[in-house]
């Protein structure tokens, strides 16, 4: 990831002649002053979710250092083994959010059901769904990875101080906020409320996030496509036509496209809406509903991508319009620049030579 111009995150000062950044706190108070009856418990919230990454961060950097490489020897409730560094971000997300008072309650990758905080507060009136480490087992071998969070209101008519499981089972379209951290060359916060994405990078020196990539977009055509080509035996007739066409030589329409898969979501996502490509997690004979989660990873990245001027869909379906059954449901995704994943579409459909 190259570095993040950080120019458009300044303001000249002409009493001190230096150079000022806009932090992540100011731009969210900034946001607040909009609402004038806000209560601040939103903003306070995402305060508290950027305290947890850089905590997380922190560690990160030092994982080979003191003993948080490596596996715990446990499986978690996604059948997957669990890395030391899942269960050191799963703890310090929700040891921030309990702190903060603002959320009621938190589904979580690394937990079998949702955790209720027994909030007394008036302000503890949001649900955060969230990967603690998504591509953690990428850590050993120094490849970037990510967080992913997501934010709903509680429902109206249920009790803050111990909501059941299924005041989390929302509609992607009812989230308030979602974003991701990626932890790589430099550690980003991506994040976004509906009104555009915003990202900030982490300046070590200060231990802030600084606005760095203001109101970003995604380009709406790309050259990367991003998939677990190992599986291409497993994958539908449509969508190895899509791939083969996206690898034929056409130079009018960009073609062969690049491959890029590093394996941890947000590190492609990441990279793809800066820019522009598709990234895909089909389903497979192994994984017939898909490997991603509905809740925790297509929801949050599928909103970012919409409003970054990108598209999200399970192949069929717009993602952010699923009825999800269960905290952990799984599902397909096609998600980055909206003509290829519209052309993915199209191919799975048999229909590609209308795009």
């Amino acid at each position: 990831m190259s570095p993040p111009d950080l120019s458009a995150a300044r303001s000249s000062s002409p009493e001190s002649g230096e150079d000022d950044f806009k932090t992540l706190e100011q731009f969210i108070i900034e946001q607040q002053d909009r609402f004038p009856h806000s209560t601040g418990a939103f903003s306070r919230l995402l305060r508290d979710i950027g305290l947890a990454a850089k905590i997380v961060n922190r560690d990160m950097r030092q994982a080979g250092l003191i003993g948080v490489a490596g596996s715990t020897g446990a499986v978690n409730v996604q059948g997957e083994v669990q890395q030391k560094m899942d269960a050191l971000a799963h703890r310090e997300f929700v040891r921030a959010l309990r702190l903060g008072g603002e959320c009621c309650l938190i589904g979580s990758e690394e937990h079998a059901e949702a955790i209720p905080l027994n909030t007394s507060t008036d302000e503890g009136q949001y649900i955060v769904l969230l990967d603690p480490l998504d591509g953690s087992s990428n850590i050993d071998v120094c490849v970037s990875v990510g967080t992913i969070f997501s934010i709903y209101r509680l429902p109206d008519g249920y009790d803050r101080t111990e909501p059941p499981l299924d005041a989390a089972l929302q509609p992607g379209t009812q989230q308030v906020a979602a974003g991701y951290v990626v932890y790589g060359s430099s550690t980003m916060l991506v994040y976004t409320t509906g009104n555009g994405v915003n990202g900030f990078t982490l300046d070590p020196t200060i231990g802030e996030f600084l606005l760095s990539h203001p109101q970003l977009t995604t380009p709406e055509r790309g050259r990367i496509f991003s998939i677990n080509a190992g599986y291409y035996h497993s994958f539908e007739d449509g969508l190895c036509n899509y791939l083969d066409w996206l690898q034929e030589h056409d130079p009018e329409t960009g073609r062969p496209a690049k491959t890029r898969y590093i394996g941890s979501f947000v590190s492609d996502f990441h990279r793809n809406l800066l820019k522009g490509g598709i990234y895909m997690y089909p389903a497979t004979q192994g994984n017939p509903e898909g490997k991603l989660r509905l809740m925790y990873e297509a929801n949050p990245m599928a909103f970012i991508a919409e409003q970054a001027g990108g598209r999200a869909t399970d192949g069929q379906m717009r993602i952010l319009k699923k009825t999800p059954d269960t905290l952990h449901q799984r599902t397909p995704l096609f998600i980055g620049s909206e003509q290829m994943v519209r052309r993915a579409e199209a191919f799975l459909a048999g229909e590609h030579s209308v795009v």
